[in-house]
């Protein structure tokens, strides 16, 4: 979804950091073979993602909801050289696709793939981290934050996708909406908690950046 008029934000995209060439060719893959394209976090969010991550300069990160693994890659760009970033997925049918890019990239052996129930995946790593990306199933996003907040280190970063739902947040809420329902109550939630300082972007699908205190 475009918050500004489409001339203005192919002016922006254009004079952003350019797309990188594998980036390129597994959007094209994700577009030729899997359901449901649009998913990919693209070319501009990508570049966000690379852009703070390299501010950053995570040890560990976090991402739940791994689609093709655009974001990881994205996200990967700026971990430390010891770093380590875990991902999490439910879909089974996509593990090989993320497996070929992930090994195509210079972070193979960084990135650790995870199978399954975030919420019952989480508890279970042994790690805090300094970067989690969530951009998985709506109605569990408060479930999320509850489960990471206490796995994140002082000043680490949670980066939360699609919390503007297509503009449905400011919308009349439709009866068995529980998406939009989800996505009302989280995003007042990280206005609200005091464990965390909030920034709402409109970038793309509305992107939040919190930041642990």
């Amino acid at each position: 979804m475009h918050f500004i008029p489409e001339a203005l934000d192919d002016y922006v995209v254009e004079h952003s950091e350019k797309e990188p060439k594998l980036l390129q060719q597994l959007t094209r893959e994700t577009y030729q073979k899997i359901l449901q394209p649009r998913m990919l976090s693209g070319h501009y969010q990508g570049r966000i993602l690379s852009i703070l991550s390299k501010l950053i300069r995570p040890k560990n990160i976090l991402e739940i909801g791994t689609y093709t693994g655009y974001s990881a890659l994205c996200l990967a760009e700026g971990m430390t050289k010891d770093g380590q970033l875990h991902t999490i997925d439910i879909n089974e049918e996509l593990y090989d696709f993320q497996r070929k890019y992930f090994d195509l990239s210079d972070y193979s052996s960084q990135i650790h793939q995870h199978l399954g129930d975030a919420t019952q995946i989480i508890p279970d790593l042994g790690v805090n981290f300094d970067l989690v990306f969530i951009d998985a199933d709506k109605p569990n996003y408060p479930t999320y934050f509850d489960i990471i907040i206490d796995k994140m280190n002082p000043g680490g970063v949670i980066l939360s996708d699609n919390v503007l739902w297509s503009g449905k947040v400011i919308q009349e809420l439709k009866k068995d909406d529980i998406s939009t329902e989800a996505l009302l109550r989280y995003n007042k939630l990280l206005a609200n908690d005091p464990r965390i300082e909030t920034v709402l972007l409109p970038v793309r699908d509305g992107l939040t950046i919190s930041r642990v205190l």
